[in-house]
């Protein structure tokens, strides 16, 4: 598989992510992980999708893309060159004989206790995916409940910034 990360700064405009989906979709790319939200400029949002392009052209999609209106800007964020990271919520199936030992992969892995009931805890953990996956083969044991995760998250490393540089000049 390979997959690739791209960051787009787009205008904040009702419709722009279907319509950038559907440019993905149509060329029959399979979109792995996608988030959006708003980033430090009132009105722009960063939208992070990875997309599996496995002998398909990504140049090809990425050219359409920056032919939409309210597309401002179009990076590949590399592995090397950029931070990126998973969001996890887990509720994990707990009682008074397993709950210790569920805590304990809670601290092994860093990650935090965010809601507590008798019979469940809802676990957050943010990392690498590598770091999230080993989490979750880590609780499976104990029975998951219930998981949401949130798509990847990435930012260049550096100084450096494509709203700064698209925005301000």
């Amino acid at each position: 598989m390979s997959s690739h990360v791209l960051s787009l700064l787009v205008e904040d405009r009702p419709g722009l992510l279907t319509r950038a989906t559907g440019l993905f979709a149509r060329r029959g790319f399979n979109i792995e992980s996608l988030a959006v939200g708003v980033t430090e400029v009132p009105g722009i949002s960063r939208i992070t999708v990875v997309v599996d392009v496995e002998g398909l052209p990504l140049e090809q999609v990425t050219k359409q893309l920056n032919k939409l209106i309210n597309v401002i800007k179009i990076v590949e964020l590399e592995y090397s060159s950029s931070v990126q990271r998973h969001h996890v919520l887990v509720k994990v199936r707990t009682d008074n004989s397993s709950r210790s030992n569920v805590l304990e992969v809670v601290n092994l892995f860093r990650a935090s206790v965010v809601d507590y009931a008798a019979d469940a805890l809802v676990i957050e953990a943010t990392g690498d995916k590598g770091k999230v996956d080993a989490l979750l083969r880590a609780l499976e044991p104990f029975g998951i409940k219930e998981l949401a995760q949130s798509g990847l998250l990435a930012i260049g490393r550096g100084g450096k910034s494509i709203s700064e540089r698209v925005l301000r000049g």
